[in-house]
């Protein structure tokens, strides 16, 4: 294995490393792991560069990014591929969210994601999308067992962004069971119902019943 770049002893098993830069995603993490005593530490902040996301699967890339941030640290490493698949879009922008606005040639941001996202479901009257959440725990680098845990969040796309809360496409992410957008909705219950948060409530139940491992 190549030499890890964190010189800092390894964790105690409640330390995890996230395969993620996004101030976001560590909020969320942190919100629902640090219930169970666990700790979020960002990549970044132990030197790890961003990996490489070649794969057309959630599964794939997060897999890859965890066992990139795991080599890289020598600690155990939970990774994230998540976005938004629009019935109407072939499921696109799929694993490019992040980076929709990239293939028409504009910059990567949320706002510029969101606008190619308007543009592109212009006149078509099938909203329907759905966040799609794959998280990946490996304890080492060679895991032979990592932990997957999946979720979804159905809803609808709207042109006019509502709500101040989130990140991403949450303020043209409409809950028709809510009557609100992914934006108006309080942290806390975005939490509790999200693709994101039903992955990481199963991740969770898994990691107790691997004690050891972690």
């Amino acid at each position: 294995m190549s030499e890890t770049l964190s010189s800092t002893p390894l964790p105690d098993g409640k330390d995890i490393v996230l395969a993620s830069n996004n101030a976001g995603k560590l909020r969320e993490f942190s919100a629902i792991l640090g219930t169970a005593g666990f700790r979020m530490i960002a990549q970044g902040e132990l030197g790890v560069p961003e990996a490489e996301e070649p794969y057309f699967t959630f599964l794939e890339n997060a897999l890859a990014k965890a066992r990139h941030a795991s080599l890289l640290t020598g600690r155990p490493a939970l990774a994230d591929d998540s976005g938004l698949c629009v019935d109407a879009l072939a499921g696109a922008p799929g694993v490019m969210s992040a980076r929709y606005a990239m293939l028409a040639g504009g910059e990567r941001s949320d706002a510029a994601n969101n606008a190619h996202l308007v543009r592109e479901l212009q006149g078509q009257p099938n909203r329907k999308a759905r966040y799609v959440a794959v998280l990946v725990y490996v304890g080492h680098v060679d895991d032979p067992c990592p932990i997957v845990a999946q979720g979804e969040w159905a809803g609808e796309i709207v042109d006019e962004p509502k709500g101040g809360n989130g990140f991403g496409y949450d303020p043209h992410f409409y809950i028709p069971a809510q009557g609100m957008t992914v934006a108006e909705l309080a942290p806390e219950a975005k939490n509790r119902i999200s693709h994101r948060g039903q992955a990481l409530q199963a991740l969770l139940t898994a990691l107790k019943a691997r004690e050891g491992a972690v």
